[in-house]
C-alpha cells in the first residue's frame, strides 16, 4: 500500500514538474537566424483579454533584433481601430537557448517564453507561459517571414495549440490587415 501510494505521489510529482517546464524548445537554436521581420499568422491563448479581444485581432508585424547583451528585442506593430499601434519589448536570455524571460511593465505578468520550432527562413512556432497575481495562461504564436503559411505550418500550429490545453475556441489564425481596408503594415 506504502509503495504504491509513494508511486502515485511521484507520478504526480513527475506530472508537475512536467507541466512546468513541458515546453519544448528549438534543438540548436540559432538566435541571429531568428532576427528580421515577421508577420503574426496565428495566436492561440486562454487568457481572459484574448476571448475578450479575440473578434478585433488582425495579423501584425514583428521586428526582432539581438541587443548587445544577448537579449532579443521584440517590437510589434497592429492595427487597433484605425491606427497602427507599436509595442516593444525586451526578452532577456535564459541559460538555455531559444528561452527567454519578460516581465510586463504595464501589467507586472511574467513570461516565460520558448521558441519551440523554427526553420527560421519560413515559419517559427513560439509558446509563452504567463504568470501574474489573478492566475496563469498559456499564449501559442506561429509566426510566417510572409502573410501566408501552407496548410501543413498552420495544422502544426493547431496541433500543438491543442497539446498545450487550449481549445479550438481559443485558437484564431489571424486576418490579414490589408483585406480589411485598415493601412497595411
Amino acid at each position: 500500500m506504502q509503495t504504491m501510494l509513494l508511486s502515485i505521489l511521484g507520478l504526480a510529482l513527475l506530472g508537475t514538474l512536467h507541466a512546468q517546464d513541458g515546453i519544448p524548445v528549438q534543438a540548436d537554436f540559432q538566435q541571429d537566424k531568428l532576427t528580421g521581420r515577421w508577420y503574426s499568422i496565428g495566436l492561440a491563448s486562454n487568457s481572459n483579454w484574448f476571448k475578450e479581444k479575440r473578434h478585433l485581432m488582425k495579423m501584425c508585424t514583428t521586428i526582432i533584433s539581438t541587443t548587445a547583451e544577448g537579449n532579443l528585442e521584440v517590437t510589434s506593430t497592429y492595427p487597433k481601430g484605425d491606427q497602427c499601434v507599436t509595442r516593444n519589448s525586451l526578452y532577456t536570455k535564459t541559460e538555455q537557448p531559444g528561452r527567454f524571460s519578460y516581465t510586463s511593465p504595464r501589467w507586472g505578468s511574467k513570461h516565460n517564453i520558448h521558441v519551440v520550432e523554427t526553420n527560421y527562413e519560413e515559419y517559427a512556432l513560439v509558446a509563452t507561459q504567463i504568470s501574474k497575481s489573478t492566475g496563469s495562461s498559456t499564449m501559442v504564436l506561429l509566426y510566417s517571414r510572409t502573410k501566408e503559411l501552407s496548410p501543413e505550418r498552420l495544422e502544426l500550429f493547431t496541433q500543438f495549440s491543442r497539446e498545450q490545453g487550449l481549445t479550438d475556441d481559443e485558437i484564431l489564425i489571424l486576418p490579414q490587415t490589408g483585406e480589411t481596408g485598415s493601412t497595411g503594415m
